[in-house]
């Protein structure tokens, strides 16, 4: 039941991933068509830009130097124009694979979720049969139970350690008093030894 929770709660963290790679997707897909109407936009200024141009250049009749100041120019702005096309493509391709390497990670979450959705059904019907008013409540009863397991835990290795400093207290105790009992035999036996040869003496005397 535990691992049950946790992968449910893994579900949950999935679900929320995948709503937010969902609207990730989504700006990128919305940021990728501005791009390219963008794009297009400016492809359009470009010939409306340069038929002005030749337009204006044809019209003009001005002269070969005039002429060639002007079309070093549009050759100028042309080539300027290209070079932030090509920066812009560049900028879309790369938009493009970012946009794509979200699409397969939301596919992969999407799975994930599609794996783990027993585990919701699991709990939804707890719910049903139960005083939870949903699966919120049951996770959060559930992490209560985690952390007071917790607790309890913490307070079992307290209680074995004053247990165990106890029982060596107890060793050392009796230790101490069996050695106190053993000297208290030796000087008994002294103290008989003593008394026998002061017996001994008085019958000789």
């Amino acid at each position: 039941e535990e691992d049950s929770m946790n992968s449910f709660i893994c579900l949950l963290k999935k679900m929320k991933e995948v709503r937010l790679m969902e609207k990730v997707v989504e700006e990128k897909e919305e940021a990728f068509a501005e791009r390219l109407e963008a794009l297009a936009g400016q492809w359009r200024d470009l010939h409306a830009r340069r038929a002005q141009l030749k337009a204006h250049v044809v019209r003009s009749g001005a002269t070969v130097k005039e002429n060639e100041r002007l079309r070093t120019q549009a050759l100028q702005k042309a080539k300027e124009e290209k070079e932030q096309n090509t920066q812009k493509e560049s900028e879309l391709l790369g938009a493009q694979r970012e946009l794509e390497a979200l699409t397969k990670q939301h596919q992969k979450l999407s799975k994930k979720l599609l794996k783990y959705s027993l585990f919701k059904r699991y709990l939804e019907d707890v719910v049903e049969n139960s005083e939870f008013r949903d699966v919120e409540d049951v996770i959060s009863f559930y992490k209560a139970l985690v952390r007071t397991r917790k607790d309890l835990a913490q307070s079992q290795w307290g209680h074995g350690q004053l247990m165990e400093q106890a029982t060596l207290l107890l060793r050392q105790l009796r230790a101490d008093r069996e050695a106190e009992m053993l000297r208290c035999r030796n000087e008994m036996v002294k103290l008989k030894e003593s008394l026998d040869q002061a017996q001994s003496d008085i019958l000789q005397w």
